[in-house]
């Protein structure tokens, strides 16, 4: 497993940024559905940190796959922790996760 390093926290603010243009949501959207202290950037890596020292990448790609489905008024995840995908089966986050498994399992 990969760890946090600075050159990881760096691509993961440029995909953050740009997934919350993408979705037309505000770091202060992100904030809520993370329940991070602050809306600045420093304090939501903070939390998807926490979260991919505990569960890893793959857990880290979990929770952005759940606040998307929250955004998109989905359930969150099944049983097993899966993002409901069958509603949309090309959402980016969901490939993502797709990947990461796809990686893990080889």
């Amino acid at each position: 497993m990969s760890g946090w390093t600075p050159e990881f926290e760096a691509d993961l603010t440029l995909l953050l940024k740009d997934w919350l243009k993408h979705q037309g949501r505000s770091q202060a959207d992100l904030r809520r559905n993370l329940r991070a202290v602050s809306t600045r950037m420093p304090a939501l890596l903070e939390v998807l940190e926490r979260e991919h020292k505990l569960r890893g990448l793959s857990g880290l790609a979990d929770r952005l796959c759940s606040v998307e489905a929250e955004w998109h008024g989905q359930p969150a995840a099944d049983s097993n922790g899966f993002a409901a995908a069958e509603e949309d089966p090309f959402g980016q986050l969901d490939l993502l996760l797709q990947e990461i498994r796809d990686d893990c399992s080889d």
